[in-house]
Parts: structure tokens; sequence; C-alpha cells
């Protein structure tokens, strides 16, 4: 098989820490399901979660229709702003990615940054896949930091970051992702929100609580 989900070594090695779910093998990899003890400090609405797995879904179908399988490419959707990571085989079939991406319902933007590559080896998906762990696993261990308030992808040694976050957890994640052995590069493709739209998004601490 050509394709070889990113996620084939992830939960061996953060699954304790984040409860996360090994993907099956398909020929496109689209973002991890959300969990469900995720969904409650997820920064989307519950209906823009739903939209980025229909997007994920809906995008990697139609890219299969069209290319077959030509290259290795994955669909991440966060809050409707999509992800494309992986390699062609053309600078062609690159702009056809993005174009029927870009034609997926609810999509608001995508980033393109599919490389015009022969498809990477199983060692190198393989080493990606343990990068994107380590990070996600020091991110848990950050103290100031929302673990799950960030989706983090990782290809030929490149990392993504994504989310909705302050410019404060921005860099913050930033500096944990570089200081992570493999990482080469880091790209961030941020939603960049202020602090008192953190502060609405946080959970409100119930009455009682409030008067302690």
């Amino acid at each position: 098989m050509k394709f070889v989900s990113l996620k084939l070594l992830s939960t061996v090695l953060v699954a304790a820490s984040l409860g996360g779910a090994l993907s099956a093998c398909a020929p496109i990899v689209v973002g991890g399901a959300v969990m469900g003890s995720m969904v409650a400090t997820d920064r989307r609405t519950s209906g823009a979660q739903l939209e980025d797995e229909g997007i994920e879904l809906r995008g990697a179908s139609r890219i299969r229709d069209n290319l077959g399988e030509r290259g290795h490419i994955n669909v991440n959707s966060y809050n409707r702003r999509v992800l494309l990571t992986g390699e062609v085989p053309s600078a062609q079939d690159k702009q056809l990615v993005e174009q029927i991406v870009t034609r997926v319902d609810n999509v608001q933007s995508v980033v393109n940054e599919l490389a015009v590559l022969g498809n990477a080896s199983l060692t190198q998906r393989s080493s990606d896949t343990l990068v994107t762990g380590r990070i996600k696993a020091a991110m848990v261990d950050a103290r100031d930091l929302f673990a799950n308030a960030f989706k983090v992808v990782t290809e030929r040694g490149t990392t993504y970051l994504m989310g909705r976050v302050t410019q404060r957890e921005a860099d913050r994640a930033t500096e944990i992702a570089r200081s992570t052995p493999g990482v080469q590069k880091v790209v961030r493709v941020f939603e960049i929100i202020t602090e008192d739209e953190l502060r609405n998004l946080l959970p409100k601490p119930a009455a009682n609580e409030a008067k302690k």
C-alpha cells in the first residue's frame, strides 16, 4: 500500500496522556476524530467541530476520486481552515488538490503546503509521527498551555501548528515545538484571538465556586 496513516505510531507514544485513537490505514490521511473528553474543552463550537470532520472526509474522498493513488496527501481542518500537507507528483496536481478542497462546503481558506516530490518513506512518516507525539506530550506537560487547543501536524521534519490561540499561547507552543528533537522547521497556521476572547471561551466557574 502506497499510503500509510501518519497516525500509525502516535497512539503508542501519547495514548496514556491524551487518550488518542489510532486511525485506520487509508490512501489519504484526514485529521483525527474528536474525542469525547476533549469536546468540552475544544475552542471551536460543536458545529465547527462537526464541519471540520466533514471537510476532512469529503475533501479526502474527492481528492481520491480525482487523483487515485497519485501522491500522499494529508487533509487537516481546524475551524474551517484547511491545511494540506504531503507529496504530489506535479505542480498541476498540487493546484488541482487545492481547487478540489476549496470547493468543499464550509471551507473558509486553504493553506497548501503540498510538496512536489516522491512519496515520503515509511521511515520518514514514522519519524514525523513520533515527533508529533513528543510535541503533544510536551504541551500536556506545560503548565501554561491548554494542549487541547492545538492541532499538531508534522511532515518531513516540518511541524505545523493549528488552533484558536492567543499570541502568548502561539509563541509558547512554537517554543515547545522548536525545542523538540526531530523538528527542523515550525510553520504556524493559527487563528489568533485576544486574551479577552480567550476568557470568554473558557468555562465559567459555578456560582457556589465563585463565592469561595
